[in-house]
């Protein structure tokens, strides 16, 4: 069993800390001149306007919409999935990166994204593999926000963006959520971890509704497909993710949206922006949880908070500050009032 004290740091979470990233990163330069300093001057006031769809970065991976196998937890039958437990919210059991390290040979995997990390060294390679089979420690701060705020999801749309694990989502749809949406970069993340994790946590709970008896086979199907019901499971970056969403009749809105660990990589703020601004519902709120700054690559809270403040249609609010380490913060993001 796995179980975070809050305000303590883990050897294993110490570990996730020293990730490696394989960016070309652009050499900066102070040498400026005036053209240049009023031609940046232009491009800010461009910022500022209100066609937050301006700058979209080029697609990289075609979005899919993944349906679950009948049975989806046929294919993790031996495995022993380790639990999570933070305070008082409910225990998550979770599959083991590790595992998928050892078993990379004998898995599905078309993209490849296991052998690629290995050979190569890194736990990110951009346009290639995001870091979805790792949880990254900001994920645990907003569950630990969570369960200091006491916040329930009952009858709330939720989307899990960057989902990974699914942590979030699962607590979610264990709190009553009406409605999960999963989305990460990488398919062999959503098909191998993310899928097998969701119902690994929930499927007891929707078989626990009733106590009157269909056979156990009958009984656990049924309890699959009111899962199925409830969770939509997306791959694909977040451009054309958004694309798919908004070609779906009607085009699904959310009342939270969570993302943890996805500001790392500046050229992505747009895409990211553009999914809260068309996804959010015009009450709804986005839990970001994040590092200050991200070395190696060069973003980070700061540079974010600056790029939201330039689109002038969200507003950021700071939830939680976390000192120990790395410097971490959970934000909020909502529509600004005019």
């Amino acid at each position: 069993m796995f179980t975070r004290a809050k305000g303590t740091a883990w050897v294993e979470i110490v570990q996730e800390m020293a990730f490696s990233f394989n960016f070309d990163v652009p050499l900066q330069t102070n040498e400026t001149n005036d053209k240049e300093n009023k031609d940046d001057k232009a491009k800010e006031l461009d910022l500022k306007c209100s066609e937050v769809s301006a700058t979209v970065p080029k697609q990289i991976k075609d979005a899919v919409e993944h349906q679950p196998l009948l049975d989806p937890l046929s294919q993790i039958e031996n495995w022993v999935p380790e639990t999570i437990t933070i305070g008082a919210l409910p225990p998550l059991l979770c599959l083991n990166e590790s595992v998928f390290e050892k078993t990379a040979p004998e898995r599905e995997d078309s993209e490849e994204i296991l052998a690629k990390t290995l050979t190569q060294n890194s736990d990110l390679i951009s346009g290639v593999y995001e870091g979805g089979l790792k949880i990254w420690e900001c994920t645990y701060d907003l569950l630990e926000y969570i369960d200091d705020e006491g916040e329930t999801f009952a009858g709330k749309r939720v989307l899990d963006l960057g989902c990974g694990a699914g942590l979030l989502g699962i607590l979610a749809l264990k709190r009553g959520a009406s409605k999960v949406a999963f989305q990460d970069y990488n398919s062999t993340v959503i098909e191998q971890l993310t899928v097998p994790n969701v119902f690994l946590n929930c499927e007891d709970d929707e078989n626990e509704e009733k106590n009157s008896s269909p056979p156990c086979k009958r009984k656990a199907l049924n309890a699959t497909e009111k899962l199925r019901d409830r969770c939509g499971f997306f791959s694909g970056d977040w451009n054309s993710f958004l694309t798919l969403m908004q070609n779906k009749t009607p085009s699904p809105k959310y009342d939270i949206i969570f993302t943890s660990e996805t500001i790392y990589n500046t050229d992505y703020y747009s895409s990211l922006h553009n999914v809260f601004c068309d996804l959010l519902d015009e009450n709804g709120i986005v839990y970001l949880a994040t590092k200050s700054h991200y070395f190696g690559v060069g973003g980070g809270l700061c540079l974010f908070e600056k790029f939201v403040e330039q689109k002038n249609v969200l507003q950021i609010r700071y939830l939680k500050d976390v000192e120990q380490g790395l410097k971490r913060h959970v934000v909020s993001l909502t529509f600004k009032l005019y």
